[in-house]
C-alpha cells in the first residue's frame, strides 16, 4: 500500500489529476480494487485531488487554444462529472470572447482568409476539432463580425 501512496502522491505533485485518471495510472499492481478506491477517498478528503481543481486548472490552461465543446468533451474523458465540467466552463468569458479566441487560433495557423471552398471546408474543419461552434466557424471563417453589422 506504501508503494501505491508514493506514486500517487508523486503523480499528484506533478499536475492536477482525475480520480479516473489516477486510477488508471495505480491500478494493475497487486492492491485490490477496495484498497485503491479507498486511498483516493482518503487523497479527496484530504484535498490532496479534486475533479473540481483540476477541471478548472484544465479549462484556464486550454481556453486559448480551444473551444468550449473540446473542452467540455476532455473533461468528459477524463471522468469529470458533469455539475463540474458547467461550473469550470461557466468560468469562460462571454461568447465574444470565444469568437476572439477562435480568430487568435485560426490566424495562428491561416494567417489569410481562404479563397477557394475548399480551403474554407478545410479551415472549418481545423476550428471544429478545436472545439469551436458552427456559429463562431461561421464567422471567423466568412470574417462577419459585431463591430461590421454596427456601421
Amino acid at each position: 500500500m506504501a508503494d501505491i501512496r508514493s506514486k500517487a502522491l508523486k503523480l499528484l505533485s506533478q499536475r492536477e489529476h482525475t480520480r479516473l485518471e489516477l486510477r488508471r495510472k495505480l491500478a494493475g499492481g497487486e492492491e485490490s480494487r477496495e484498497d485503491l478506491d479507498a486511498l483516493l477517498d482518503d487523497f479527496a478528503a484530504r484535498g490532496w485531488q479534486s475533479d473540481a481543481r483540476f477541471a478548472i486548472a484544465y479549462v484556464d490552461a486550454n481556453a486559448a487554444r480551444f473551444g468550449r465543446f473540446r473542452l467540455e468533451n476532455e473533461l468528459q474523458q477524463r471522468g469529470v462529472a458533469e455539475p463540474l465540467i458547467r461550473a469550470a466552463l461557466a468560468q469562460l468569458p462571454s461568447e465574444d470572447n470565444e469568437l476572439s479566441r477562435a480568430r487568435t487560433v485560426w490566424l495562428k495557423k491561416f494567417r489569410q482568409p481562404a479563397s477557394e471552398p475548399a480551403e474554407r471546408a478545410k479551415q472549418a474543419r481545423f476550428l471544429q476539432t478545436r472545439g469551436f461552434s458552427h456559429d463562431i466557424i461561421r464567422r471567423v471563417i466568412t470574417g462577419w463580425n459585431e463591430e461590421d453589422s454596427n456601421d
